[in-house]
């Protein structure tokens, strides 16, 4: 039972951290603010992890994101601990995100350029078969019971990281920048640098998300090694501050 609990344990931490890297790297940094630029050779296993793990629809995320920027914390924000409450967004941001990833005008307004290509139409656009294929696959390594609960647990985990970014990335933390998000070193740590919420907020085309010295952003050693392996480029970065 334990040696079960090692590999469904070390099963949840890895898909937990490769989604949330696909997440700020892909869906963040390359689509939704076209900050870096990603060959496909990178983004295609990036889709892929989002559509098993996730069952992320790009062009709804990006387009949620995108109106969450144009009315941060003002009357039309998809997720604002300000307008809705710290604990709403905590607990419920699921059901904020989904409400606004539904709403057919949003994905118009917001993210016409995404989520159009062959394998978007195809595959990648039908979220419920990536997931129902991730815990196929879950349960095929580590067994129907570890692996059903392993693909949940790391499922709600994903889901509360991201809330933890919406709701106390708007609510709690330090600020280097005259806005209303805020960052969160620890939660930059588990989240591939999303904690730097500041940050991003007044630099939102940067590659990077850190700034000043003492931060850490663990997506931009990633994407400086795909830099280097021409693998990827960054086309916008912030000015580091002393």
């Amino acid at each position: 039972m334990l040696l079960h609990l090692l590999y469904a344990t070390i099963a949840v931490v890895v898909a937990v951290q490769l989604s949330a890297f696909a997440t700020s790297i892909y869906l963040h940094r390359a689509l939704a603010h076209r900050g870096v630029y990603l060959h496909p050779v990178v983004a295609l296993p990036m889709r892929l992890q989002l559509w098993l793990w996730t069952g992320i629809n790009t062009k709804e995320w990006v387009a949620v994101h995108r109106k969450h920027h144009r009315h941060t914390d003002v009357e039309g924000d998809p997720h604002s601990p300000v307008l809705e409450g710290l604990w709403r967004i905590l607990l419920g941001n699921v059901y904020y995100y989904t409400r606004e990833a539904k709403n057919a005008e949003t994905l118009k307004t917001f993210a016409p350029d995404i989520g159009n290509d062959w394998l978007d139409r195809h595959i990648f656009g039908f979220g419920l078969a990536g997931v129902i294929l991730g815990i196929a696959i879950f349960m095929l390594i580590l067994g129907p019971v570890w692996g059903g609960a392993a693909f949940l647990v790391q499922a709600s985990t994903y889901i509360f990281l991201n809330a933890v970014i919406n709701g106390a990335n708007h609510a709690i933390g330090k600020q280097n920048f005259d806005n209303t998000a805020t960052n969160l070193g620890f939660i930059a740590l588990l989240t591939a640098g999303e904690g730097w919420h500041n940050n991003h907020h007044a630099y939102p085309t940067s590659a990077r998300f850190s700034i000043s010295r003492g931060e850490f952003d663990p997506s931009w050693p990633v994407i400086k090694m795909l830099t280097w392996m021409r693998l990827a480029r960054p086309l916008k970065l912030a000015p580091k501050m002393e």
